[in-house]
């Protein structure tokens, strides 16, 4: 029987059918609720924190508290000059190379950049948790979705320290924030794009998990080089470094703007799964073939993916489902 129901973010079809196991169990399919809104937000976490990033560069380029990135010559000492507002510095010393860091060190752009850290990293967590929720509503309950959102969170907590405690003024805090999101972010992608691989059932999908491969090779390279380059007194590879952390921090925004591919088919029970991971474990699961887990009772969920046709989430006809009915 199809029926209407309004499940609060607006009316969807419902198919009820009566189950074999007992007259008063039903089995529901909720096949045409996907919750687009959610496409929003790893969009919105990518352009909001690259445009922002890069308004906090324009900000201390033209207040005379970096010099350009393409400027390449340094000098160790620099006379004192008027500087003119509007217009990038002249002279450049070492303390005046833009890493992000140090663009966002002095206020006005400070304090924007402490905004992008604080909303960045929020964004962050709840893109995290809902892939979390995503990966284990697809019955795929392995040590890597685990790790991926605990290195995501990890990864949040990071930018909030770095957004928050300017490297001029907080350094050990502001190197701790950055010693921490960096590699957290690096191990999130990396983690997801094995996840994506596993969780491929299309052409579109195994696409996507080669871009992702793509997007986590070239920071891997980008983050490596720049701590090479960091470690050096050379006013050149010092300017380097601050080239492959700029890479490195837009290329990990693209990869969290990339899930909007995923979150276009999440549905009203995604987020449930995940918060229900613990009672599902302590009622019991069990392995099935190729070692994905199934809950008992036989019921499986369809994986979904925009170049999927199978896009329905079957609730099982037990009393744990019954009560969330």
């Amino acid at each position: 029987m199809k029926v209407q129901q309004d499940f609060g973010f607006g009316k969807c079809w419902v198919h009820q059918q009566e189950s074999h196991f007992h007259p008063s169990c039903s089995l529901i399919h909720l096949s045409s609720c996907p919750m687009t809104a959610w496409i929003v937000l790893p969009f919105s976490l990518s352009a909001f924190s690259i445009t922002g990033i890069w308004i906090v560069y324009a900000m201390a380029v033209m207040n005379n508290h970096v010099c350009p990135v393409e400027n390449w010559s340094y000098n160790v000492t620099c006379t004192e000059e008027a500087a003119r507002q509007g217009f990038p510095k002249t002279c450049c010393t070492l303390q005046d190379i833009p890493l992000i860091s140090k663009c966002g060190s002095f206020p006005p752009e400070s304090c924007l950049f402490s905004l992008i850290g604080n909303v960045g990293g929020f964004m962050v967590a709840m893109v995290c948790l809902l892939r979390y929720a995503q990966v284990v509503e697809h019955s795929h309950h392995c040590w890597f979705n685990s790790s991926a959102l605990v290195s995501g969170c990890v990864n949040a907590l990071g930018l909030v320290m770095v957004g928050n405690f300017q490297v001029d003024h907080a350094k050990s805090l502001h190197y701790v924030g950055a010693g921490v999101a960096f590699p957290a972010g690096l191990l999130f992608v990396c983690l997801q794009c094995v996840l994506t691989y596993r969780l491929a059932i299309t052409s579109l999908d195994y696409w996507m998990a080669y871009f992702r491969v793509a997007l986590a090779a070239g920071a891997t390279v980008s983050l490596v080089l720049s701590g090479i380059f960091f470690i050096h007194e050379s006013f050149v590879l010092q300017h380097a470094a601050a080239i492959c952390e700029w890479v490195f921090t837009v290329d990990i925004l693209v990869f969290y703007g990339t899930f909007t591919y995923e979150f276009g088919t999440v549905t009203n029970d995604t987020m449930m799964a995940g918060l229900q991971r613990g009672h599902q474990l302590g009622s019991g699961v069990i392995t099935g073939t190729g070692g994905r887990p199934v809950p008992l009772g036989g019921g499986t969920k369809g994986l979904k993916s925009p170049g999927s046709s199978n896009t329905s989430t079957h609730l099982n006809c037990t009393p744990e489902g019954i009560a969330m009915l």
